[in-house]
């Protein structure tokens, strides 16, 4: 009786922190986003909306600068995409390997791999992709391997880690009963695996998948790296050209952009947290329409 009372003020304190926690990270949030409306909507206005989304020219330093940020939009998508093709099935078969199929042995050396992959910094991702994928796509798809293939094939790379991981841990806390009784009803392990557990963690696979998508429209250095920006900005036409992102394109002009030039590259990160808060919302929405 007499250790309660301690008890009590320690899980008070423990509420007190997590409670200052949550709003910590609320109010980041809302700062980043007051920001980006401050700085951004302003430059919108007077660009013109129209103008600013569906402009296919950015050339800020002529005497009447142009900020057109289509093709950018454009290799956004494209890079994002062809990541998610390259990575999400990759890294669900292999959390799915992980959780059900890999030996103990085995999976003691994987684990800390794929741990280790999410450790590793965006420009050594995008050392090797200059090294290694741009002269392997150069010699196997044509082109000079600068290109949205490269660049979707190296953040199909570096959203795996956060596939496999959550993916994984979603398979794991799925009742065992599940896939007991997927035996018990004649399943094999393998069906039993994909047909019932599977389906069954489907909100953290989706969750990882989100994450995913967030972490390669955000990527910066390994695309700048790799994707062939363009000094002359063109509106990509297939995976073999080079393009420029929403996000390579801040880093490259940002340092030297004054007046209506930053304020331009601050209203693309708003159009940049639009689409991230777009593809969250659309989760959820999901997520309550599946019932998960």
């Amino acid at each position: 009786m007499g250790n309660r009372p301690l008890m009590l003020n320690k899980e008070i304190i423990a509420k007190i922190l997590f409670i200052i926690s949550a709003c910590a990270a609320i109010l980041a949030v809302g700062l980043i986003c007051v920001f980006l409306l401050m700085q951004g909507l302003p430059a919108m206005w007077d660009i013109g909306l129209f103008n600013f989304l569906s402009g296919t020219e950015w050339r800020p330093t002529w005497t009447e600068p142009l900020y057109g940020i289509l093709p950018m939009i454009v290799g956004s998508l494209y890079v994002t995409a062809g990541a998610i093709l390259f990575g999400v099935p990759i890294g669900i078969l292999s959390a799915v390997f992980m959780a059900k199929f890999c030996p103990r042995p085995l999976y003691k050396i994987l684990k800390p791999a794929i741990n280790l992959l999410a450790g590793i910094p965006s420009v050594v991702y995008g050392y090797f992709g200059m090294v290694v994928l741009v002269p392997f796509v150069r010699h196997t798809f044509g082109g000079n391997g600068n290109s949205i293939l490269t660049a979707s094939i190296l953040l199909g790379m570096m959203i795996l880690p956060t596939i496999i991981a959550i993916s994984e841990s979603a398979i794991r806390s799925v009742p065992k009963e599940i896939y007991e009784g997927a035996l018990a009803l004649g399943a094999s392990h393998e069906r039993a695996a994909f047909k019932a557990m599977l389906p069954a963690a489907k909100s953290g696979v989706m969750a990882s998948v989100i994450l995913g998508i967030g972490r390669a429209i955000g990527e910066t250095m390994a695309v700048r790296m790799v994707a062939g920006n363009q000094a002359v900005l063109r509106m990509p036409h297939e995976f073999l050209s080079g393009a420029r992102t929403l996000t390579t394109n801040v880093v490259l002009e940002l340092g030297d952009a004054y007046g209506d030039h930053r304020a331009a590259l601050i209203a693309t990160g708003v159009v940049l947290f639009v689409f991230i808060f777009t593809i969250n919302a659309l989760f959820s929405m999901l997520k309550k329409k599946e019932g998960i």
